[in-house]
């Protein structure tokens, strides 16, 4: 694959990875995964 070609795909794959985080994020499943991630990390530590 050429240079050009790999630039316009890694600008392709890019853009596609914000608009799904920017989906994800109105969404309301960025708190979703946080309290996720706290509840792990508190058993992780033995806490819960």
């Amino acid at each position: 694959m050429r240079s050009a070609g790999r630039s316009i795909l890694a600008a392709a794959v890019l853009l596609a990875g914000i608009a799904f985080v920017a989906a994800g994020v109105t969404r309301g499943e960025a708190a979703v995964v946080l309290q996720k991630a706290v509840v792990i990390c508190m058993e992780c530590i033995g806490l819960g």
